[in-house]
């Protein structure tokens, strides 16, 4: 639990505890269930979104609340007074405070957490940083990522490695999950790549599982976190492995171009910045956060995404996402033309769902409900997945769900 000294910690937090007044205060009752929806009209009203379109593609980039986003917007008025002093001697300071309370959330220590902006730049320090000889075997699976996809790609153009994927059914179960990777290993595998959460369909991988076969097999294990961090509750110390790289402009509501990057203690001395640095921050993780000249209004207003996020409780907002996906995936089952991309089981899923269509493709069913009705989806095109993917937030109201699954009906005749 936050308390007064986590949010106070270091003056270089002390402009965040202005904005702190800003944020909902009211303690949240016990009873506070999913479907408590005064409690979650309260959330829905810190956000000021656009009300005349129903917006169900939260996975990509997700609004801020209010008090959010006037703290970014606070601290870029503050660096602009004079950039060459408030910039790196005012604010740039606080990233030590930021880095502090988001490892408290991840569940690491500071030391191993690098402020990033957003997910595949994380990731592509963990590919691009290792050493890695002709022939060795990087092992993922073909529903991960494109750009990660694509960063592999150019390594096995420039590096003679090979890239081997592992393909797998819609909704997988988690132990089917592990068997595939477990049968794909070979002696020359030496990184095991995979997701927390996949971006096509929201299923969620058994990842302490098969980080420890990559550990066992002696291969490094790099983990993409972009839909899984303040999606649903977990600690990185308890999944085992070696890189971890999130964004936090989807679920902890940051601002756009903000993530962070977890490495191993005994990675970060032996891997190699994506920018170089100087040799004596080898061993320091902040090697990987250097880029040239950079904003800090963004980072410094995770600060005050983390006190909204804690304010609302991980369990509570993960059980309130299940609770949403539940409330349109159950009114649309039966259907003999749909297809749920999506398992229903927690340790499957979580907020995120996708659905299919036989007989029309992702985009027709998106520019329809965009078209029609102003709702915003996702369309899924892959070889191995076809369909529209449907990410609700906190914010979003049963009743623009209610709209959403009549715009399916109509679509399905």
């Amino acid at each position: 639990m936050l308390t007064r000294r986590h949010l106070l910690a270091g003056g270089a937090l002390a402009t965040a505890a202005t904005a702190a007044a800003r944020a909902p205060t009211t303690p949240i009752a016990a009873p506070a269930a999913p479907f408590d929806e005064d409690f979650w009209a309260e959330v829905g009203a810190q956000f000021t979104g656009d009300r005349t379109l129903i917006n169900l593609n939260n996975g990509g980039v997700s609004p801020s609340p209010r008090g959010v986003h006037e703290a970014f917007v606070r601290y870029l008025q503050i660096a602009n007074q004079a950039p060459a002093y408030h910039l790196w001697q005012v604010l740039e300071p606080g990233i030590e405070a930021v880095r502090r309370e988001l490892a408290v959330e991840a569940g690491c220590a500071p030391e191993n957490l690098a402020i990033t902006r957003n997910a595949s730049e994380g990731l592509q320090i963990a590919q691009l940083g290792l050493d890695l000889e002709p022939g060795d075997q990087i092992l993922t699976t073909d529903q991960d990522y494109p750009r990660m996809l694509d960063t592999w790609r150019q390594r096995v153009r420039r590096d003679g490695v090979v890239l081997k994927t592992i393909s797998f059914p819609t909704p997988a179960s988690p132990g089917d999950l592990v068997a595939r990777f477990r049968d794909a290993l070979t002696p020359r595998t030496r990184v095991v790549h995979l997701c927390h959460i996949t971006n096509l369909t929201g299923q969620i991988f058994p990842v302490a599982e098969i980080c420890a076969l990559a550990r066992d097999a002696g291969a490094v294990s790099i983990v993409d976190g972009a839909h899984a961090f303040a999606h649903f509750p977990f600690r990185i110390d308890a999944l085992g492995c070696d890189f971890y790289a999130t964004s936090l402009h989807k679920w902890l509501f940051a601002p756009v171009g903000t993530g962070f990057l977890y490495v191993r203690t005994e990675r970060i001395a032996g891997h190699w910045a994506l920018q170089p640095t100087a040799e004596a921050r080898d061993g320091d993780i902040r090697k990987f956060e250097e880029i040239g000249t950079h904003p800090a209004a963004n980072h410094h207003a995770v600060a005050e995404a983390l006190q909204f996020h804690r304010w609302l409780g991980g369990a509570r907002k993960a059980a309130r996402l299940r609770w949403l996906r539940a409330q349109w995936t159950d009114a649309l089952r039966g259907h003999p033309r749909l297809r749920f991309l999506t398992g229903d089981d927690p340790d499957w899923s979580c907020g995120i769902g996708a659905f299919g269509v036989d007989g029309l493709a992702p985009g027709e069913i998106t520019s329809a409900l965009w078209g029609r009705h102003r709702i915003l989806a996702t369309p899924i095109v892959h070889p191995q997945v076809q369909g529209v993917r449907v990410t609700p937030s906190v914010y979003t109201t049963p009743r623009e769900l209610e709209v959403f699954v009549d715009a399916v009906r109509a679509l399905l005749g």
